[in-house]
């Protein structure tokens, strides 16, 4: 059987190729030691240029939307305020068409007043004598005038009996005034007499209430007098007799039994104690005795308390320093024995390292060893 030459398949010469590319690639970045070292990712330093592009044309897109939506809105404004200003035009059109159809200026209450052709469109102010908008306030007839010839006869026989029926209410007024003048001067003397008259009866009552008041204050002083004069009576009677009772009180008397308290025996009034007895300095002074001797007591038996204080803590003292030396004995030996181990162990490590040196590390590396090393990715 002949050996033949048989083809490679094309997708597995692929396969083999592009792991051979990846491998380059690898080793391209692996042993870039820049790269390796700032850890600088190109491609995803690219991939974040592309999502940022990315991200930059949506914000744009975003913001052309948001453009678009403002523009619109802005037109909906504009149509809404052309929409508001012609409803303000139509509603001040149709006030106006208002004021014209019902708000005339004839239609109103003052127009007689404000009216320019109210002289042309009035009436005369007086058309004839028996006109009765001629009244007596509107000085349009006059006594003695008259536009009737016929009637004048008449008027003077009139005017005559007004002349005197005048005369005679001027005459009877005047005679009502004299009258009325001298009952006014009668009640203004009697006025006057009887003003007097009460000037006198106010004096008479004043002159009694002032001789009252004086009799009053006199008799009211003389009260006051005899009260005070009591009062100092009584004031000197009450001075005698608190004399007389602190000049025969306990206090000044220093009576011992005003000091007794009602809460035992024992106990005194402080405010009115005397002082103490010849029995009771002579018991104070014998408690006295008695306490210094129990306190030289307590303080003998005080001082032979400290002195076998003392004695103990002398042989307490002796027995630590014995304890200190002994373990001072026994840290120098055990030095000792530490020493003579380290000793022995460096000599054994020695040993060791000798014979490693010369025995078992016998075969030192070359330069050849190391250039089998960073020559793949893997």
């Amino acid at each position: 059987m002949y050996k033949v030459d048989l083809q490679t398949d094309v997708k597995e010469a692929a396969a083999i190729e592009a792991r051979r590319n990846r491998e380059k690639q690898r080793q391209s970045r692996i042993f870039n030691t820049r790269y390796r070292t700032m850890g600088v990712d190109v491609e995803g330093l690219k991939g974040q240029v592309e999502e940022r592009k990315l991200r930059e044309n949506a914000e744009k897109e975003r913001d052309e939307a948001f453009d678009a939506d403002r523009v619109q809105c802005d037109k909906i404004a504009q149509m809404l305020e052309e929409e508001e200003r012609q409803r303000k035009k139509q509603l001040n059109q149709a006030v106006v068409e208002f004021w014209k159809q019902e708000q005339q200026p004839f239609m109103s209450r003052e127009w007689d007043i404000h009216n320019p052709e109210a002289i042309r469109e009035g009436v005369p102010a007086r058309v004839s004598d028996d006109d009765p908008r001629c009244g007596p306030s509107s000085m349009q007839r006059f006594a003695g005038e008259d536009l009737n010839a016929a009637q004048r006869k008449l008027q003077k026989e009139q005017n005559k009996r007004v002349l005197e029926l005048q005369t005679t209410e001027r005459k009877k007024g005047l005679a009502n005034q004299k009258y009325a003048d001298i009952l006014d001067d009668k009640k203004r003397i009697e006025l006057d007499l009887r003003a007097l008259e009460l000037a006198r009866l106010e004096e008479e009552c004043r002159r009694a209430k002032a001789m009252a008041i004086a009799d009053f204050n006199r008799a009211q002083a003389a009260e006051v007098a005899e009260q005070q004069r009591l009062a100092q009576q009584r004031e000197q009677d009450n001075n005698n007799a608190e004399i007389h009772n602190h000049l025969t009180s306990n206090f000044l008397t220093e009576n011992p039994d005003t000091a007794k308290s009602l809460m035992g025996p024992q106990r005194v009034i402080v405010s009115q104690w005397k002082g103490m007895s010849a029995a009771e300095v002579e018991a104070v002074l014998k408690m006295q005795e008695e306490q210094c001797k129990e306190n030289q007591r307590m303080r003998e038996a005080e001082r032979q308390r400290e002195a076998e204080w003392g004695r103990q803590q002398e042989l307490a003292a002796r027995a630590a320093m014995v304890v200190e030396e002994e373990e001072q004995n026994f840290r120098r030996r055990l030095r000792m024995g530490l020493d003579a181990y380290n000793k022995e162990l460096a000599e054994a490590q020695k040993s060791n390292l000798h014979y490693m040196e010369k025995e078992v590390y016998t075969n030192a590396p070359t330069a050849q060893y190391h250039l089998q090393f960073s020559t793949s990715s893997r």
